[in-house]
């Protein structure tokens, strides 16, 4: 038996394997809201254009709401045979009210029609991530205030490099994530054209109003070429590219959150809530969550990937190819959301080591670089002679198994006789952090500052 839908040509069916690879339902079910509402935007235009009649185009609005209340219910068994979501829903209207059922695809093709319900997907999709990195901004904003003066080592190839604050860490992480937020507006706005009415490829014979459906539907203007309307797939590349990325910073603060909870870095906890235990070793407290989070970037990144080699071949306009589209951006969308959703719930439980933190950012000689100041602004010494003279510093308190704080005024005047007692009050951690009042720097002030205001930012945002 042929397709109804499509069949004419047709004098025998396809064979089973043909309906298991043609078929979509399976994944792209969930679009059915958008089909329904880019089908109710399309038939309200053709009523209005005279295309149909007042009362066709009723008709079939009132249809269509019926079979948005059985899908919704879950009265709806959708078919295979019937390929996809808009063959299914057209099928059940037809059931429903009968042949007029067949002219609501008046004017359209599945090529625009699925182009149209990708689009306002995506387009729901972002405005559900912008609103997920938002709350993840809010929590490490909320985090740095709390310990804008809490000091920890920062790092250079993982080795002690100077030290910083927990806060100024934490704001790091909100710039990288108001950066991703900005990505995926520019990405929406981009994607933000109406495909509806390009039909197949070259646009309809019949006089229909582009500009009504377009703005029914939130588009900001309909696509204005057919051919690529229906073929393009940009919008959801440049998705899962800005996901890809944001995976990408959400992978690099699971696996701080991995180095800092273990026992050998000690720096911060996590609360039963984000851990898990062992089978077999009864100490263990794994971070699962920030190692799940970590990990789903790979199949983000995947994503992206395998819709850029889905359409690197593909002539216009549209090809069956295309249909593979959809699955990798559900499943990267879906990583994503709840990637997001974890960080946010980790980073409020996220308990500091504050003592500990401070005692690492004391180690390893991480003031050095503050004595070499220090000989630059009070001695008047060429940063490379004050860099040298710190090096030979650093070495004598390596030899001497101490910390650079320890070591005597005697010992520093060996190195550089004009030092003196001065230098010590740039030897702490804490002091250090204080001193870094260039803008962007790690001073306390600073981050209390930058901190508050992202919070009064991302409150008028909301």
């Amino acid at each position: 038996m042929t397709n109804t839908m499509w069949g004419g040509r047709f004098t025998s069916g396809p064979a089973a394997i043909m309906e298991e690879i043609n078929a979509s339902i399976d994944f792209d079910k969930r679009l059915w809201r958008h089909d329904i509402l880019a089908s109710k935007a399309h038939v309200a235009m053709l009523g209005a254009t005279g295309i149909l009649t007042k009362r066709e185009a009723d008709q079939i609005g009132r249809g269509l709401d019926a079979v948005a209340e059985e899908i919704e219910s879950g009265k709806l068994v959708f078919s295979r045979a019937l390929e996809d979501i808009h063959l299914n829903v057209e099928n059940r209207l037809t059931e429903l009210i009968g042949p007029v059922a067949g002219k609501l695809h008046t004017a359209r093709s599945r090529n625009d029609q699925v182009a149209t319900d990708f689009r306002l997907y995506i387009r729901d999709e972002l405005a559900g991530i912008d609103f997920g990195l938002a709350a993840l901004q809010r929590a490490l904003a909320e985090k740095a205030l709390d310990h804008a003066a809490t000091v920890m080592p920062g790092f250079t190839h993982l080795q002690t490099a100077q030290p910083v604050t927990f806060g100024h860490h934490c704001l790091a992480y909100v710039e990288m994530f108001g950066r991703d937020r900005g990505r995926f507006f520019d990405a929406a706005k981009r994607l933000n054209e109406c495909p509806l009415g390009a039909a197949a490829l070259a646009g309809t014979s019949f006089p229909i109003d582009r500009e009504q459906t377009a703005d029914a539907l939130g588009f900001t203007r309909p696509a204005a070429n057919s051919l690529d309307a229906v073929s393009d797939r940009d919008f959801a590349l440049e998705t899962l590219a800005a996901a890809a990325i944001a995976a990408m910073h959400l992978s690099r603060l699971a696996e701080e959150i991995v180095i800092w909870t273990s026992p050998q870095f000690g720096f911060a906890r996590l609360s039963d809530h984000y851990t898990t235990g062992s089978s077999i070793m009864p100490q263990k407290r794994n971070p699962d969550a920030a190692e799940l989070v970590r990990a789903k970037t790979g199949r983000i990144a995947g994503a992206f990937q395998s819709l850029l080699m889905v359409m690197k071949g593909l002539p216009l306009a549209y090809a069956k190819d295309m249909q593979e589209d959809k699955e990798p951006v559900f499943d990267a969308l879906d990583a994503l959301k709840l990637g997001i959703a974890a960080m946010t719930g980790m980073v409020g439980d996220l308990e500091p080591d504050a003592p500990a933190m401070e005692k690492a950012a004391g180690s390893a000689y991480a003031t050095a670089t503050d004595l070499a100041d220090w000989l630059v602004r009070e001695l008047g010494l060429p940063f490379r002679d004050a860099h040298h003279a710190t090096g030979q510093i650093v070495a004598l308190a390596e030899k001497q198994g101490c910390a650079l704080s320890e070591l005597s005024l005697a010992d520093l005047q060996a190195v550089e006789r004009r030092i003196n007692k001065g230098a010590f009050s740039v030897l702490d951690a804490a002091s250090s952090v204080k001193s870094r009042t260039s803008y962007g720097g790690t001073a306390p002030a600073n981050v209390r500052k930058e901190a508050k205001r992202w919070i009064k930012r991302l409150e008028k945002d909301a």
